[in-house]
């Protein structure tokens, strides 16, 4: 038991850690419990819970130090959990081999479109919230709000890539809008989770209280080291997550 929690919570404070810079921290805090033997579905419910808990401590410590931008985002939160609540809804009955497989492409396309393009989201060249820019932030939100909700895997990467290509931000700023989104339509799988009884809270809180941690850290080290962080630990985990993709499609 001890070795277990041991395992849990310390790859939960790097899986947090990686996950607050750059998303994708689900690559290491839900294997680490299926490692220790939890059930695939109680695994999944578990690591949301604790997930949850993290990402929303990054969204409280991006707030603080002024990298949220609220005027877009406050727009996009309802929009978040609307599309969550329909792709939790939506994947009780529809499958999800085609997405696997259209995710896999876009997901490599996003990692290395970044790789390559040097100046992407070096620096801040946002310069004004028009009418336009709030329905595509909506919309897309709606969108990867759904996918979370539905799928999952690169939400944080698509998020993170959609901020800088349409509305020019930073790495760095771009990841903290991506967080409070990402927190947004965690809920939506929390409560179906929770209300079905899928989650493990011997495991749960203790991972939790680590990845909480680590997501404090995670998030100060982006916002004090910045792109030089943020955008090569990006394009990793994106890379990573089409990896995982065509080693569960092979």
């Amino acid at each position: 038991m001890f070795l277990d929690l041991f395992i849990i919570c310390t790859l939960g404070f790097v899986a947090a850690m990686v996950d607050a810079i750059a998303g994708g921290g689900g690559l290491i805090s839900l294997p680490a419990l299926l490692m220790v033997g939890v059930p695939p579905h109680l695994a999944l419910g578990t690591n949301k819970f604790a997930a949850s808990l993290a990402s929303l401590n990054s969204s409280i410590t991006f707030a603080r130090s002024g990298k949220v931008h609220f005027p877009l985002v406050k727009w996009q939160i309802p929009f978040t959990l609307i599309g969550a609540f329909l792709g939790a809804w939506t994947v009780l009955s529809v499958s999800s081999d085609f997405l696997n497989k259209a995710v896999l492409f876009l997901i490599l396309f996003v990692g290395i479109y970044t790789l390559f393009h040097k100046n992407l989201g070096i620096e801040n060249k946002f310069k004004e919230l028009s009418s336009s820019r709030i329905v595509a932030g909506c919309l897309f939100a709606l969108i990867f709000g759904f996918y979370d909700g539905f799928f999952g895997p690169g939400t944080g990467s698509f998020l993170i890539f959609s901020f800088i290509a349409l509305f020019g931000f930073d790495f760095v700023v771009a990841s903290a809008n991506s967080k409070v989104l990402n927190f947004t339509s965690n809920i939506a799988s929390l409560l179906l989770f929770a209300w079905n009884g899928k989650i493990l809270l011997s495991y749960g809180i203790p991972m939790a209280i680590f990845m909480i941690l680590g997501s404090y850290v995670g998030t100060k080290l982006a916002i004090h080291r910045g792109v030089e962080i943020v955008k090569p630990l990006f394009v990793i985990m994106s890379l990573l997550v089409a990896a995982k993709l065509i080693f569960q499609y092979l």
